[in-house]
């Protein structure tokens, strides 16, 4: 099983676009960063973790996801798994439209989300929309409706309603449950595994005894600290207001994840706010030297 971040940026991307560049200088190349998604391969089974707004870009870039030769409109992507309901996870669907049949799997509220707003109707067609639940386990099928050998357990982790929604009635209700879930990929045949967490607003008791052990773990790096954007004069909200956890701080992932023997760890959803994502800072090397990964888009990991 091989797993590529297509995209390891924040909602905006690196250098975000706007008056602020933030702390990343839009003339090094080495802090561009597209917005997030994950691709995991295993034996023919193609799936895509989030769909991001670059997901034109990222497609080009990778060329595992060519169409095969001679065909028009082929698309290797067998499934979509969503993980949250931000634009950042779901734009990049309208980017497949004129591919080939695959299917979205999505928790309930997400899969809402999705029934609720007209524009997501180019995809009926050739898209099957599938709920999902937590702490269920689900295998994806190839278009040909065989089985693909990745075991996908979806779980809840504490975070928030996509922003747009903010204050909105929602098409199914108003409790968070399903808003924002992580996702363990295992690989049936060989049995290894790893944990994707894009969002994550708190590490709580359930949450480390889920990722203890891990070989490998795609964990939310957002912020550095949790007032980062207000102490930047870059916005109003924390870091957990936004549904994120601060990589630092006696509550931060880097104090909250340590200890628990997890092999590799690497962060993503890195904010072009944070320190950490530049490569001579002294957050760099702190969070380096507690054996956490800041990756560049591409990193290829194999299991």
């Amino acid at each position: 099983m091989k797993a590529t971040l297509l995209g390891c940026g924040p909602s905006w991307g690196v250098p975000a676009i706007g008056p602020d560049w933030g702390r990343c200088d839009p003339a090094d190349p080495r802090n561009h960063r597209r917005r997030c998604s994950l691709l995991v391969e295993s034996r023919g089974a193609t799936l895509l973790i989030d769909t991001s707004p670059d997901l034109r870009q990222q497609l080009i870039a990778t060329p595992q996801l060519h169409p095969q030769a001679g065909e028009l409109r082929h698309s290797p992507v067998s499934g979509v798994i969503l993980t949250n309901g931000e634009i950042d996870a779901i734009a990049g669907l309208l980017s497949m439209r004129e591919g080939s049949s695959f299917t979205v799997y999505a928790h309930p509220k997400v899969l809402s989300i999705l029934n609720a707003n007209s524009i997501f109707n180019v995809l009926n067609e050739n898209v099957r929309r599938q709920p999902i639940e937590l702490d269920k386990t689900f295998e994806p099928t190839l278009p040909d409706g065989s089985p693909s050998g990745i075991e996908i357990l979806p779980f809840a982790v504490p975070g928030k309603s996509a922003w747009y929604l903010e204050g909105e009635a929602r098409p199914s209700g108003n409790d968070q449950a399903g808003d924002t879930i992580g996702l363990r990929i295992r690989d049936k045949a060989t049995g290894k595994y790893f944990y994707f967490l894009a969002a994550c607003a708190a590490v709580n008791d359930d949450l480390k005894s889920r990722l203890a052990g891990a070989p490998l773990i795609f964990f939310d790096g957002t912020v550095w600290r949790d007032d980062e954007l207000i102490a930047a004069g870059l916005g109003n909200k924390t870091g957990q207001g936004m549904g994120h956890i601060a990589m630092s701080g006696d509550h931060g992932a880097i104090e909250s994840l340590a200890g628990l023997d997890i092999g590799r760890k690497i962060f993503l959803h890195i904010n072009n706010s944070n320190p950490a994502l530049l490569h001579d800072s002294a957050e760099r090397e702190i969070a380096e030297r507690a054996g956490w990964q800041i990756p560049a888009d591409g990193t290829e990991i194999v299991l």
